[in-house]
């Protein structure tokens, strides 16, 4: 079995060491087959009292990104077959939402698209911060990545695709809920780069007819216009528009989403940012005003912000952040959703502990971007793999 060079490793780097990164790696594809749902779905965490029983589009699409990199076309194939299943159930839906978009009675919050789902792609019915449109945007960039690094067909998943493209070219524009399920009144920057990454993806792909491509290609135009306008501050990108802190998920508007172009002024200003106000010891926060389990560092926010550095050549950064990551597995080699070494607010943590318990773990959506920063510094297998 062959594999590709290591991508300029660190001096100390030891063959131990890259032996247990490659194992992590064989781990996380591991953790995520294990959880993933007869039906396809990758649950957000099996464990955790608050995602146990649904699954996302926004964790679930970076996961199948790391299991597509991995080799296991089968896994990611399953998973996006669910989630054209369920965009195929609420066709009519969207048809019926994008018709009353430009109206008097725009459709409420209540009514859009929700962001979790049941395993049988159900709408789940406990209460949650359910309007969020990043998601459909990450589903689009990843099938079509996946489809196009493994020659996928893509007959099957047209009929989503074309929905979710509907929709988005509908409502990219409106404000939702953030990649954190938080500002319901705000247009996040994250959310709008997740949108044009993936209506440019459909576009771009030749499989769109040409009404549907101009005006996904109108959409993209419509964002970049809006981001450099209203959501950039001091030269970087910036949390919302309007406002002048950062997020630990704006580097996903430059890798993968492409937003703004890798090595750009606004590119380095933002990694900068992020970096000089997220980053503590390659471990990376979500944003300064945290309170969340009180504000601790994400692994798949350093995997994130590793891959950005890995992309603009800065490869002693990603190497870091994926060392970072691998020293917080557990015994087991998994990886939760946050780590406390560092938290912002550490007051509120124990009301968290209180509320829904342990911090979850395993969480796929780390261990599906270990694999994404993994396959980038080149210590993946260099060929597809056979899982069946």
């Amino acid at each position: 079995m062959t594999t590709v060079p290591l991508s300029a490793p660190p001096d100390d780097l030891t063959d131990t060491e890259v032996a247990r990164l490659r194992r992590l790696a064989a781990r996380s594809h591991a953790v995520i087959t294990a959880a993933q749902q007869p039906g396809g779905a990758y649950p957000a965490c099996t464990s955790f009292s608050a995602y146990a029983g649904y699954a996302w589009f926004r964790d679930g699409a970076f996961t199948a990104e790391g299991i597509s990199r991995y080799g296991d076309v089968a896994s990611a194939d399953a998973f996006h077959d669910w989630c054209a299943r369920v965009l195929a159930s609420r066709a009519d839906a969207v048809r019926d939402l994008v018709r009353r978009a430009g109206t008097a009675e725009p459709p409420t919050v209540k009514e859009m698209l929700p962001t979790r789902f049941t395993y049988a792609g159900d709408a789940g019915q406990d209460p949650w911060w359910d309007f969020q449109t990043d998601g459909y945007g990450m589903w689009l960039w990843a099938v079509l990545a996946h489809a196009r690094r493994h020659r996928r067909p893509l007959h099957a998943w047209l009929p989503a695709i074309e929905t979710a493209v509907d929709y988005l070219c509908a409502f990219w524009d409106r404000p939702c809920y953030d990649w954190w399920e938080e500002h319901v009144e705000h247009r996040h920057v994250s959310t709008l780069g997740a949108i044009a990454g993936g209506l440019a993806a459909a576009a771009d792909s030749g499989h769109l007819d040409p009404d549907r491509a101009d005006a996904a290609r109108r959409a993209v135009a419509g964002i970049r216009s809006l981001v450099a306008a209203e959501g950039t501050v001091d030269g970087h990108l910036a949390k919302w528009l309007g406002a002048d802190a950062v997020d630990g998920s704006l580097p996903a508007c430059i890798v993968p989403f492409g937003l703004v172009p890798v090595g750009s002024p606004v590119a380095s200003a933002t990694l900068a940012a992020v970096q000089r106000d997220l980053d503590v010891d390659g471990g990376v926060h979500r944003f300064r005003a945290d309170v969340f389990y009180g504000g601790g560092q994400w692994p798949l926010l350093s995997a994130l912000l590793g891959w950005n550095h890995a992309a603009a050549g800065d490869t002693a950064s990603a190497w870091r952040h994926l060392r970072w990551i691998a020293a917080h597995a557990d015994s087991h080699d998994e990886l939760p959703e946050q780590v406390a070494d560092d938290l912002l607010h550490p007051e509120h943590r124990q009301e968290w502990l209180d509320r829904w318990g342990p911090v979850a773990a395993p969480l796929l959506w780390s261990h599906g971007m270990y694999l994404i920063l993994a396959d980038e510094l080149g210590l993946l297998d260099s060929r597809p793999q056979d899982f069946s």
